[in-house]
């Protein structure tokens, strides 16, 4: 019987998937987890939260340099995979467990499949950036989001017969996932508690280009407080772990934890931060995939970025790139704030998780 492996290591990941292996529960496939940023323990609670199958093998690779954590990755995924001997494997997106999946797959002779392909920021500083070009070059299989990510790997010289236009399974997640928030009386519970019920900003900050920078950091730290200062606006930022440690280290939290006005929050579970998403009147972040989410729900976006790999959203105008100027950040929250919240959608329809399985299976084509 056709066997697939996912194999997946970070919460967007297990979010983008949550789609496909809803799919697959009729079929013969296992899962992977390299836990690469979370522990076991919380990792349970987030697939319990989703109605998601629990991952067959949980490798604990935790956190360490690129170099040793994709190392450590290819020998553990490799025993996996000869142990299960899959016909076919699926990654998604452009983590190190993304790399070190495809290239575990790619030395044993199974198919890869990319979900999520022909993204491109055309930054190679950026690791990401470096894991993408590289899984999409030894995959079978490139399911691109949009038509935009398909050209890219067309310029590339990949044969347009593996390229796939599916949409991007991020549509189906939100549309399925928002429902369970919605009916998760706790989950209620904690956004009416947060926000009191009124108008906020919706902050994150993670991307090292940012955080490991003083002088780039000092300069979001100011745009924040300014944006508060103008807006008079409640700002929730659940703060990244590592976000939180390079403020203590330059010296710059207080400046946060001083405004009355930014709400300061430890990081919150994945149906609680989509309510947040929801319900915000603005997303201010450094995220790829907030930039998508925030389209889908039609809550403009600012990124604190000079590129991003989801043009798309540029195209329809849900977002903005503000980079780390304070006067520029500044000018691109009032723009976004007079925006039209109306636009279209470039990311599907949300059946991208149904189409990647029946390609797959051979079953149809897009």
């Amino acid at each position: 019987m056709y066997k697939i492996g996912i194999i997946l290591g970070t919460r967007p990941e297990i979010i983008k998937m949550s789609p496909v292996i809803r799919e697959l529960t009729t079929k013969n496939f296992f899962l992977i987890h390299t836990n690469q940023h979370y522990s076991e323990n919380m990792d349970k609670i987030f697939f319990e939260e989703l109605n998601l199958k629990k991952p067959d093998y949980n490798l604990n690779i935790g956190s360490g340099s690129h170099g040793d954590q994709t190392g450590r990755m290819l020998m553990e995924i490799e025993k996996v995979l000869l142990k299960e001997k899959p016909d076919f494997v699926l990654v998604q997106g452009d983590t190190n467990t993304v790399l070190a999946g495809a290239l575990a797959a790619s030395k044993l002779g199974i198919k890869i499949g990319h979900i999520e392909a022909g993204l491109r920021s055309f930054d190679r500083k950026m690791p990401e950036e470096t894991n993408r070009v590289l899984t999409d070059h030894i995959s079978e299989f490139l399911f691109a989001p949009t038509k935009t990510a398909a050209n890219n790997i067309l310029k590339e010289g990949i044969s347009d017969e593996k390229i796939h236009i599916v949409g991007n399974t991020i549509v189906d997640a939100t549309i399925q996932n928002l429902k369970i928030a919605e009916k998760n009386e706790k989950v209620c519970k904690f956004i009416s508690k947060i926000t009191k019920n009124e108008k906020y900003f919706l902050l994150t900050l993670h991307r090292a280009e940012n955080t490991d920078n003083f002088e780039i950091l000092s300069k979001l730290v100011t745009s924040i407080n300014n944006i508060s200062k103008k807006y008079g606006k409640n700002i929730i930022f659940p703060i990244h772990p590592r976000t939180h440690k390079k403020l203590n280290e330059f010296g710059l939290i207080n400046a946060l934890e001083n405004n009355p006005l930014i709400k300061i929050i430890e990081p919150v579970g994945y149906l609680e931060f989509l309510g947040l998403e929801k319900n915000a009147e603005l997303i201010i972040t450094d995220s790829g995939g907030l930039q998508e989410e925030a389209c889908i729900l039609n809550v403009p976006c600012v990124t604190l970025r000079e590129n991003t790999e989801r043009p798309e959203t540029l195209d329809v105008n849900s977002n903005i790139l503000a980079g780390s100027d304070p006067e520029n950040i500044l000018n691109c929250v009032e723009k976004m704030l007079k925006s039209n919240r109306h636009w279209n959608n470039p990311f599907g329809d949300g059946n991208s998780g149904k189409i990647i399985v029946n390609i797959v299976f051979g079953e149809k084509k897009p």
